[in-house]
């Protein structure tokens, strides 16, 4: 399978991917040997590129990713992941409805700061199993999941702290890129602006194009979806 460079970084990743929210339960249940049978299939079509979120049934995503990747060779596939929600354990009935069947038994928090997002990486290294995270994405954080008003106290907390927390992680080599995962274009832009306003010594975003643009969504926009 074709493969495209990730930005300046000297990731490549599958021109196809694949994404796990549905092995976390999204809509219906999925029962582990069908996620594995799902994933294993991917790696036989000749997928290396693997997206998973905490989000994803609250955690139960990336435990079976971690379940599948742990026996492949490291250096044969990319995965990445997804910082903004925490986790903490609550009651079987205070299990909130966000779509998925059958999720963890956990309540989130959303939290974009440096130490909510340290921590969000801490939590997905455990639940993974794994060493390596490649690439980061911060997680919903626009105004289609939060409104006007949290958005921008949110975007405020990541770009007080957060960014730093990414940027700390791609220096000290523990991600390789990092990026966003939203469904507004113009939270993107205002990002690059900012981040170039307080950073101008850093290279600048590269688009990663995808198969299958939509224009109003930041994770799909060939124009819009950004890797640092």
């Amino acid at each position: 399978m074709e493969k495209r460079r990730i930005g300046q970084t000297a990731l490549e990743v599958t021109e196809v991917s694949f994404g796990g929210a549905a092995i976390g339960g999204l809509y219906r249940a999925c029962s582990r040997e069908a996620a594995m049978e799902t994933l294993q299939g991917a790696w036989e079509a000749g997928l290396r590129y693997f997206d998973t979120a905490p989000f994803y049934g609250f955690g139960l995503s990336e435990r079976r990713f971690g379940d599948f990747l742990r026996y492949k060779p490291r250096d044969s596939y990319v995965l990445s992941t997804k910082v903004g929600r925490l986790f903490r354990p609550v009651p079987e009935d205070q299990v909130p409805d966000h779509s998925y069947v059958d999720p963890l038994p956990f309540a989130l928090d959303y939290d974009y700061s440096y130490d909510g997002i340290m921590r969000s990486v801490d939590f997905s290294y455990a639940r993974l199993g794994l060493n390596k995270i490649d690439i980061l994405y911060v997680h919903d954080i626009g105004v289609y999941t939060h409104g006007v008003e949290k958005t921008e106290l949110h975007f405020r907390q990541f770009m007080d702290g957060g960014l730093k927390a990414l940027e700390e992680l791609k220096r000290a080599g523990t991600i390789s890129a990092y990026g966003l995962g939203v469904n507004e274009v113009q939270i993107c832009r205002d990002v690059m602006r900012r981040r170039r306003s307080t950073a101008s010594c850093l290279p600048a975003a590269i688009p990663c194009s995808t198969a299958a643009p939509k224009p109003n969504c930041c994770r799909c926009a060939a124009s819009s979806r950004r890797h640092w």
